[in-house]
């Protein structure tokens, strides 16, 4: 048994990753299990806030035994959202897992945000707590945990994917290579504000190339957020 974290800011291909695990016939996947928590407990608004909180379970305890829990197949996957792991909680509990991180520009993830909700701050997209968490993971571990940039796995998906599967200690399956479009079992139930986009895909497309250009109220963001990709970024796996 493999309980795998990714642990990503939003717009920042993780729901494609969730779904190239998700179409491995022995992986379960797991949509954000801390959003109704991070909705509840920060009292933030959201796109359907109140549809989430009802559908989801927002107790911290048990969110985290079933992290940690076998699942009923061999791989279980987890896309966490960096930004639901709120300030007060004990974040321990993580060491427990098989930790993966998921890295973007942070222009490019300011740029994907903001076509579905204007509302965005610094600590909406994750950048200073997935550093965070790489920082414990890593000095839990001694060495850097394995680290993938979305570019690099959308230009190369069969390379990359296959050296993070290595890394995770499991085999690579081409089953992560394409899935059917539409709709998941596993999508989380904020799905349909969110997921027009891979609903529409069958795999992972080619990385964008044009320039990302932002309103400098977002161009703030991304410069203070650019360490904390940089800080990560020489540790990816390509």
């Amino acid at each position: 048994m493999t309980n795998i974290a990714m642990w990503s800011g939003p717009r920042n291909i993780s729901t494609a990753m969730m779904y190239a695990f998700g179409n491995r016939p022995d992986c379960t996947a797991w949509d954000e299990p801390f959003y109704a928590f991070s909705l509840v407990h920060h009292g933030n608004d959201h796109p359907m806030r109140d549809e989430i909180i009802a559908a989801n379970d927002s107790d911290w305890d048990r969110l985290v035994a079933r992290c940690l829990a076998p699942a009923a197949t061999p791989i279980f996957y987890q896309k966490h959202m960096t930004h639901h792991m709120l300030k007060g909680f004990d974040r321990g509990w993580i060491k427990g897992l098989t930790n993966a991180f998921l890295i973007r520009t942070p222009e490019r993830v300011l740029a994907s945000y903001t076509k579905k909700w204007s509302d965005v701050t610094l600590r909406d997209i994750g950048f200073v707590e997935q550093a965070e968490i790489f920082d414990m993971v890593a000095d839990h571990l001694g060495h850097a945990p394995p680290v993938v940039d979305a570019d690099d796995i959308l230009a190369n998906p069969r390379s990359v994917l296959t050296k993070l599967c290595e890394a995770c200690g499991i085999p690579f399956d081409d089953a992560m290579l394409s899935w059917p479009p539409g709709p998941k079992p596993f999508d989380g139930v904020w799905a349909p504000h969110w997921y027009n986009a891979v609903w529409a895909s069958t795999g992972l497309s080619k990385p964008e190339t044009k320039p990302i250009e932002l309103p400098k109220p977002l161009q703030d963001i991304a410069e203070t957020a650019r360490p904390y990709y940089e800080k990560m970024r020489p540790y990816r796996l390509t």
